[in-house]
């Protein structure tokens, strides 16, 4: 890479954020209950114990953090909005104060000249619609239609992009099967059915969406990684391509190919988890043009046949390699890597990268952070982001996880993934080192 490695004029650099991580005001202003609220409520759930019921109170400070995103320099902000604010039981009834809410915090950024990036669903479902089944309910489905088409209608005019769901592999699989996410529930075939009623809930957002014609562009965010056989046996190699199908090709194929992979369709009626293929209406309205794909990267997985009861698989972990605090390996070339294959494999009109950062401990001393392996994480993720665009990879934005520490959802707040320090006590905020790192970045477009 020469000395002088611009990034293109028009490349988007933000920051994101989830409602339930940093709002707070779990039941104000008419706000309803969501299964995030349900499950931190529920004993045993969360790591430390803690809730997202003040979070970082972002509801009540929003302005302060919109003054520190002027100062940081950003292109746009990332956020989801927290659909009981909206519709506190999921449908019918709107919430004007919620409304309003979002209303000012979209009008305090086109002041500050940052982009409204909206994700409308970060994993907070109303508890109004689990109740009547959730995910699994088709009920669910067209309430999500009716909540994304009154956003359309309501913020259309001021939104950069539209992201419809945020990684909803995590919904389904870690909120279904694994259980460590709410709704908490640990059944294989139940998550089979959630991840088939989000991607049609996908469909009738981005359907709604050229219907309304509002400004902005729309898509979806993927968690998405690399993955590696541990070994060059046989048995390895064909574990990691099981793991490759559950993890990236799930909904990447529905979304650009129209349909499951074979593979694991025939995987899993094998292992008695059957689920239906598309039908060619299905396939028609999930696999509607996207005007972006959005990809979420944090690691790659090294996976080795295992005793994981589905898909017989293990992660292979390396004690040499470095980790960040919540114990997932540091690999910056992935991200070059991810964006080659879905480039090569999808052919993404364009990509964001909507989410990268590091949880590391981070010790507040005279009011700032030292956060160097931050800045080094940073760093060394965002040169291999030039050379993808260098070597004509079409991403167009990348976006630091996160503004602030937050919610770790699990985690509670142990983990502190910010480029902005919160004092959970006084809920002060304090720019870490890696902030005024960023914000040169940002105003040089280089790193020199």
């Amino acid at each position: 890479m020469g000395r002088f490695a611009f990034f293109p004029k028009d490349f988007v650099f933000g920051v994101a954020t989830s409602s339930y991580q940093i709002e707070g005001a779990w039941n104000e202003d008419g706000k309803g209950e969501s299964i995030w609220d349900r499950f931190t409520h529920t004993p045993g759930n969360i790591q430390d114990g803690t809730t997202g019921d003040v979070a970082c109170d972002h509801y009540h400070r929003f302005e302060e953090d919109v003054e520190l995103m002027e100062k940081l320099g950003i292109d746009a902000y990332r956020f989801s909005i927290a659909w009981t604010r909206i519709f506190p039981e999921g449908k019918g009834r709107i919430n004007e104060k919620g409304v309003k809410f979002y209303q000012q915090l979209i009008e305090k950024l086109k002041a500050a000249g940052i982009k409204p990036v909206i994700t409308l669903y970060h994993w907070d479902l109303p508890q109004a619609l689990q109740d009547i089944g959730g995910w699994e309910s088709e009920e669910t489905v067209e309430a999500f239609e009716e909540y994304a088409r009154f956003l359309f209608k309501n913020f259309g005019k001021e939104v950069f992009l539209w992201i419809t769901h945020n990684e909803p592999w995590v919904t389904a699989f870690i909120g279904n099967y694994e259980g460590r996410h709410a709704p908490g529930k640990r059944n294989f075939r139940v998550a089979l059915s959630v991840s088939r009623n989000l991607l049609l809930a996908h469909g009738r957002a981005v359907r709604a969406f050229r219907n309304e014609k509002p400004k902005g562009k729309i898509g979806i965010t993927l968690n998405l990684s690399p993955i590696y056989p541990a070994s060059g046996e046989e048995k390895d190699k064909k574990a990691a391509q099981r793991f490759d199908g559950y993890l990236n090709r799930w909904f990447l194929d529905p979304l650009f190919r129209g349909q499951f992979p074979e593979d694991m369709l025939s995987w899993y009626e094998r292992k008695g988890f059957s689920i239906d293929p598309l039908s060619q209406e299905e396939s028609t309205l999930v696999a509607q043009p996207l005007d972006f794909l959005g990809i979420n990267y944090y690691h790659r997985f090294v996976i080795r046949q295992g005793n994981e009861p589905v898909l017989e698989v293990a992660e292979e972990r390396n004690p040499y390699n470095e980790k960040c605090d919540m114990g997932w390996e540091v690999y910056p070339r992935g991200i070059y890597e991810i964006t080659e294959r879905i480039t090569k494999d999808y052919q993404p009109s364009a990509i964001y990268i909507t989410e990268n950062g590091i949880a590391t401990p981070d010790i507040l001393e005279e009011e700032t952070v030292e956060d160097l392996r931050r800045i080094v994480y940073l760093r060394d993720h965002l040169l291999w982001v030039y050379q993808a665009i260098e070597a004509g990879f079409p991403i167009q934005g990348y976006f630091v996880w996160s503004l602030l520490d937050n919610f770790e959802w699990d985690k509670g707040l142990t983990k502190r993934f910010g480029i902005v320090y919160v004092d959970y006590t006084t809920l002060r905020r304090f720019p870490k080192k890696s902030f005024f790192w960023y914000q040169r970045l940002i105003t040089k477009r280089n790193f020199h």
